[in-house]
């Protein structure tokens, strides 16, 4: 059965739930963020819905109750292929074939080999299907999430700030504030976009960070990042890492890919590293940074910790290569730093 919905029309639905899909508050971890809008026949909004966190109701299945009867003949504008699969709700596949759903339009597949088939099983179906309506924006939607389930291993932003002449703290140890209040504020929000923040034991001993989200970004999670620390050192009972405001754990290992195996496992897909330049070397030597965010203050010590420690580069031939995708300025006056968004060259089989 072929729907009679205006081609024009299910653009501007799929943005819609695109917007959906992004929608402040919700969960991160092991499910995607999807968003749905069912069209009528001459192209009418009938309903809308979108995913709130694991074991609620799916996007579909969210706009199908929404739309009632209405949903007969309808299409299915929807960010993530349907899922074939039944977890803690059932199949979305299955619930638009038994709502009478007559064409679905959605823009990304699903990378999750145990969710993935709602196309095929639609088209067996009767109903009509078509994949690919902006489909990079719906991966940027949750792109994270998307690394995760393609690489088998959470999607990793290594964070840090620095001097103009690379310094991470002075030669006593000093490191408070490098970055500038805005600079810290803005931390907060890219916290707030990730599932795990990490460091390693001598962060942790060092510098007895809370590694929670603050500031106005407080309020916009519904729950604080897993807080991990990587080492086989034994940590002191008092720093504050061990507070109620979020969970934390420590996974006794100096293997960085373990470390992220473990973490995959337990559903965590992004990884805000902002460990010291021991633990921040040792992601990049085994080529598991897949972004970096630096916040570059306009001071000098000349002296002092490095912001990343050996990566055995004995010439300048052998530089790490990184491509700056984002350069923004933060704040004003005495208060400026220049906020740097890379990309590193990835090794083979990272």
């Amino acid at each position: 059965m072929t729907t009679a919905v205006p081609e024009a029309m299910v653009e501007p639905a799929m943005r819609r739930a695109l917007d959906l899909a992004a929608s402040p508050g919700v969960p991160l971890g092991p499910n995607p963020r999807v968003g749905c809008v069912l069209l009528g026949p001459d192209g009418t909004r009938v309903a809308e819905g979108f995913h709130r966190g694991a074991g609620t109701p799916h996007a579909e299945v969210a706009a199908l109750a929404e739309a009632g009867v209405a949903a007969r003949g309808a299409t299915a504008v929807v960010t993530l292929e349907p899922c074939n699969h039944v977890g803690r709700t059932g199949p979305c596949a299955q619930a638009l074939i038994a709502a009478g759903v007559a064409r679905v339009v959605y823009a990304q597949p699903d990378p999750n080999p145990v969710a993935a088939g709602g196309a095929q099983v639609l088209r067996e179906a009767g109903v009509e299907v078509d994949m690919g309506l902006l489909e990079h924006e719906a991966r940027a939607v949750n792109r994270a999430w998307t690394f995760a389930l393609e690489h088998g291993r959470p999607y990793v932003t290594w964070k840090f700030a620095t001097t103009l002449d690379g310094r991470s703290a002075a030669v006593d140890g000093t490191s408070r504030w490098i970055s500038s209040r805005p600079a810290r504020i803005d931390t907060h929000r890219l916290r707030a976009e990730c599932d795990v923040m990490m460091v390693g034991t001598g962060t942790v001993a060092v510098d007895d960070p809370e590694l929670t989200v603050r500031d106005e970004y407080d309020s916009v999670v519904p729950h604080q990042p897993l807080r991990v620390v990587v080492g086989e050192r034994d940590l002191p009972a008092d720093r504050r890492l061990f507070n109620d405001r979020a969970e934390t754990l420590q996974l006794r290992t100096r293997d960085p890919r373990a470390a992220l195996a473990e973490l995959h496992a337990l559903g965590r897909r992004h990884v805000f590293l902002e460990g010291g330049p021991t633990l921040a070397a040792a992601f990049l030597e085994a080529g598991l940074v897949d972004e970096v965010v630096v916040y570059v203050a306009p001071l000098l010590l000349g002296a002092g910790t490095s912001a990343v420690g050996d990566l055995g580069v004995s010439t300048i031939g052998d530089a790490r290569t990184l491509t700056i995708t984002d350069v923004t300025t933060l704040g004003e006056g005495a208060e400026t730093n220049v906020r740097l968004t890379l990309v590193p060259a990835r090794p083979e089989g990272s």
